[in-house]
């Protein structure tokens, strides 16, 4: 058995390409995502003030509470800066009912 010639790899080369080293990093600048509501999701619902209505009038009817029109109110900042400052046709988000 020792006149068996094994393999010569001596002249053997290699080279590797790889891109992974090289690779361009997605571009996501021009991604972009929207929700239209997560009402539903979270449980807020949407009010459109009537005549006559007030902030503890509707925290009462839905969400069985008058005393919730604080909630209210914070739930809406963004179109109301007055509590005592609603007119009809405004629409109001209603925050969902606690406990």
């Amino acid at each position: 058995m020792s006149n068996d010639k094994k393999a010569d790899f001596s002249d053997v080369t290699s080279t590797v390409d790889s891109t992974a080293a090289v690779a361009p990093k997605a571009d996501f600048s021009d991604v972009t995502a929207r929700v239209d509501s997560t009402a539903q999701i979270a449980g807020e619902q949407q009010y459109t003030v009537q005549k006559g209505d007030s902030l503890s009038r509707i925290a009462k009817h839905l969400l069985g509470d008058a005393n919730a029109w604080k909630q209210i109110f914070e739930a809406n900042r963004d179109v109301l800066s007055d509590p005592d400052k609603i007119f009809p046709g405004q629409t109001l988000k209603i925050p969902p009912r606690q406990g």
